[in-house]
């Protein structure tokens, strides 16, 4: 049942007289209250931050001397009491809450310092389910969403970060916040308890194994605000999520003007599909262009991958994005910053790498820490009106498919090892998808087109391009093999294909018309492979 506003007119300068403090992440907390004690401020504490203070030489009040009642099943029961959230919730120009207060002997709290146990953290270490239960907080998100809720009385500071702003206000208003001020921590504070619980409940559906809850919740913490987002004229901003995985996320920028949304996006794109191939086996790199791939390719080396890369589209390779999937080495970065390149991104980069790359200022090099792990599950959420699409990882891998000849030729071992290549990259291609290559390294990409014959020709277009750039007799589609994201639904985009100069396909079978396509598959004297799974990516 909705509660009726009193309209009670809320003050816009609200002194500080007595703060409560109860914190997990300690940082500049000493500090922080030793800057309120010289203004005259009461200090209550609990548990481990009031130790923490004592210890600094401060005089803190213990909780249990405002409840008059002591912390109890290992600290679990210690702030969830009246005297705490009545002096937390108390509307102070209400008379029947003034008469309350007096009445059951409640003393007002103005400033909240509160942080949450580390739940996030506890359970990116591994730990096991009773200890990520145990790190589940309640105390501290209530007393954080009263605090923020009567911000018309209370300051409530949920981030050490906001700790310099709390103490110049202080100064500036004779110990007393602006209410602008307690507005913003209040939004804050419950921007990060939202965020929380988001992070509790999707581990929770996660240990039992529930893909589809009744309610689901994402929170992120911001990481960056773009100047814009895909258009000028929207805005747009970075958040990181509790997962942990290697990518844009995790990675530090060494130099360069601040990412924009695109680059954000391609480059998460980029990384993504590099980390396919595995570093232990193989150099591979991949340049990406409005979130699709204008060349992928593995070689002996970073250099001898990327120039193979560059050979399939060297024309969308400017402005694109470059992913690496081994540390950025100075053979392969002196490459790169010969044509304009807008982000570098890999695991690390070497100190003569870092160098190269510093000539071009504005050419941004990100380094990850480490590759993702194309196999981890994980959740992806696009937005639609009025609502959330929310789906799986695509981790389906070409190694741990099941792959069936359906043709009377077989293909070759070089034939087959460009299949599978070729299947890895079309999984990280725009649908419709088609991607044809050769010795390791993607000659034609043809993405995002309504008509699979249209992809088709697109990548043929593109590699004769490519040919025609180098001054090559032959494009190197002649000889190629090619992969389709889904089935070919009729034989003609297998055959537009076979025209274009392929000679082993590999595609997902399922058409109620397969029967056909390997029938002209045969006709054509092509090899072709069914994967029985199909990467669709719009």
């Amino acid at each position: 049942m909705a509660v009726a506003s009193k309209r009670i007119p809320v003050p816009d300068l609200v002194p500080v007289r007595r703060a409560l403090l109860s914190v997990s992440d300690k940082t500049g907390l000493v500090d922080f209250a030793k800057a309120l004690a010289a203004r005259g401020v009461t200090l209550v504490s609990t548990g481990g931050t009031r130790k923490a203070l004592a210890d600094a030489g401060l005089q803190v009040m213990d909780i249990s001397e405002v409840t008059e009642f002591p912390e109890i099943m290992d600290g679990r029961v210690k702030t969830l009491h009246p005297a705490v959230h009545g002096g937390l919730l108390a509307i102070r120009d209400d008379e029947e809450h003034r008469a309350a207060m007096s009445e059951h002997g409640i003393e007002g709290i103005d400033l909240v310092c509160v942080n949450l146990y580390p739940f996030e953290e506890t359970v990116a270490s591994g730990a096991d389910f009773a200890l990520a239960i145990e790190n589940v907080d309640i105390g501290g998100p209530a007393m954080t969403r009263a605090a923020a809720k009567n911000h018309a009385y209370v300051t409530m500071v949920s981030d050490p970060a906001d700790y310099a702003s709390v103490l110049e206000a202080l100064e500036a208003n004779d110990g007393q916040v602006p209410l602008e001020l307690r507005k913003r921590l209040a939004q804050k504070a419950f921007a990060r308890t939202a965020a929380y619980d988001a992070a509790v409940s999707n581990w929770f559906a996660g240990e039992i194994g529930e893909t589809a809850p009744a309610h689901v919740a994402f929170g992120g913490t911001l990481e960056s605000v773009m100047r814009y987002g895909e258009n000028p004229h929207q805005q747009a901003a970075f958040y990181t999520t509790p997962e942990k995985r290697f990518g844009v996320a995790t990675a530090r920028q060494i130099q360069g003007k601040a990412l924009s949304y695109n680059n954000i996006n391609d480059t998460d794109s980029a990384f993504e599909l590099v980390s396919e191939f595995d570093p232990a086996t193989t150099s591979a790199v991949a340049i990406i262009k409005h979130a699709n791939p204008c060349g992928v390719a593995t070689g002996t080396s970073l250099k001898d991958a990327y120039e193979k890369a560059l050979a399939c589209d060297p024309v969308s390779a400017f402005g694109g994005i470059v992913a690496l999937n081994k540390p950025l080495d100075a053979e392969a970065a002196t490459e790169i910053v010969k044509i304009f390149t807008e982000v570098i991104i890999a695991p690390d980069a070497s100190d003569e790498a870092i160098a190269i790359v510093a000539a071009k200022k504005n050419l941004r090099l990100l380094v990850t820490g480490g590759l993702a792990d194309s196999r981890a599950p994980g959740r992806i959420v696009k937005s639609v009106a009025g609502g959330l699409l929310v789906q799986d990882r695509d981790t389906g891998n070409v190694d741990d498919l099941d792959l069936k000849v359906v043709t009377k030729r077989q293909p070759s071992d070089r034939e087959l090892a460009d299949l599978k290549f070729a299947f890895r990259v079309a999984k990280h291609v725009k649908s419709n998808a088609i991607v044809y290559v050769k010795d390791g390294a993607t000659v034609g990409v043809g993405a995002g087109q309504m008509s699979r014959v249209d992809s088709s020709r697109i990548a043929a277009r593109k590699a004769q391009d490519a040919a025609e750039a180098a001054d090559e007799a032959e494009a190197k589609i002649i000889g190629s093999v090619v992969a389709s994201d889904a089935f070919f639904p009729f034989a003609d985009g297998l055959l537009a294909a076979a025209e274009a100069g392929a000679t082993a396909v590999i595609q997902p079978g399922g058409s109620m018309r397969d029967q056909e396509v390997i029938d002209a598959a045969d006709e054509a004297g092509l090899a072709m492979v069914f994967t029985g799974m199909r990467h669709f990516r719009h």
